[in-house]
């Protein structure tokens, strides 16, 4: 492998670790490796901290494809709690509504996710690294201050119910979608359409274009994956 050249490496991200906290100590390891101070390698595309799944790393000169692969059609594995609402759609934060859910029926779930395939109006989370006028949405909020974002385009694919416990009102789902979708975002869209409340109790990324989460390594056997990768050092 030829890591200033440019690679691939895909990593399983853990959850409540940063998509950038992954990178660094991918980075660190391999810049160590190869006697290097800093590895050139960045990712297409982002996943929050309370989400596992595909993260694809790109180094060297393979950093000039992160554009298009973030291109790439995504799939999601997730998990909503029904009846209830956080500032940030996830476990990030603390319940702050509780609403009714005697009404919510499998067959009901199903009509309305069948609402959301195609193109359809997101606003993102207003805990997202979205930039308004150069500050992330995220730093704004957590200085109190108000956050307006605008309603964006973007593409569901498909979304399936794969699970509903109406003892538990919790729901899961699989999602195919294209760039810029915010699962949190439709979570809260689902609750809302739903006459109730929701958020995410689990998310994972289990595929970016051809790679799936099979493929990936986790960051616990990355240091013994590198050492077995025979290396080309640079000069």
């Amino acid at each position: 492998m030829n890591f200033t050249e440019g690679e691939y490496i895909y990593i399983n991200k853990p959850y409540r670790m940063t998509s950038f906290g992954a990178l660094a100590f991918v980075r660190t390891r391999i810049s160590r490796k190869i006697g290097v101070r800093r590895v050139k390698i960045g990712h297409a595309g982002t996943l929050d901290p309370l989400a596992t799944g595909v993260l694809i790393l790109c180094t060297g000169k393979k950093t000039k494809e992160i554009e298009r692969l973030q291109l790439d059609t995504k799939e999601y594995t997730a998990t909503l709690q029904l009846g209830a609402t956080t500032p940030s759609h996830d476990m990030e934060h603390e319940v702050d509504q509780t609403f009714p859910t005697a009404h919510i029926t499998r067959e009901g779930i199903e009509k309305v996710l069948a609402g959301f395939v195609g193109d359809i109006q997101q606003v993102p989370p207003e805990y997202s690294a979205c930039k308004i006028a150069g500050d992330r949405a995220y730093d704004l909020k957590r200085k109190g201050e108000s956050v307006q974002l605008a309603a964006k385009t973007v593409h569901i694919d498909e979304i399936v119910l794969t699970g509903f416990d109406p003892s538990a009102m919790q729901m899961s789902i699989r999602v195919t979608c294209g760039k810029g979708t915010y699962i949190r975002s439709l979570a809260r869209d689902i609750g809302t359409a739903l006459g109730s409340g929701a958020y995410l109790t689990a998310l994972c990324r289990t595929r970016v274009g051809d790679v799936r989460i099979d493929d990936c390594i986790t960051i616990d056997d990355f240091p013994a994956w590198l050492e077995r990768q025979e290396i080309e050092k640079p000069e």
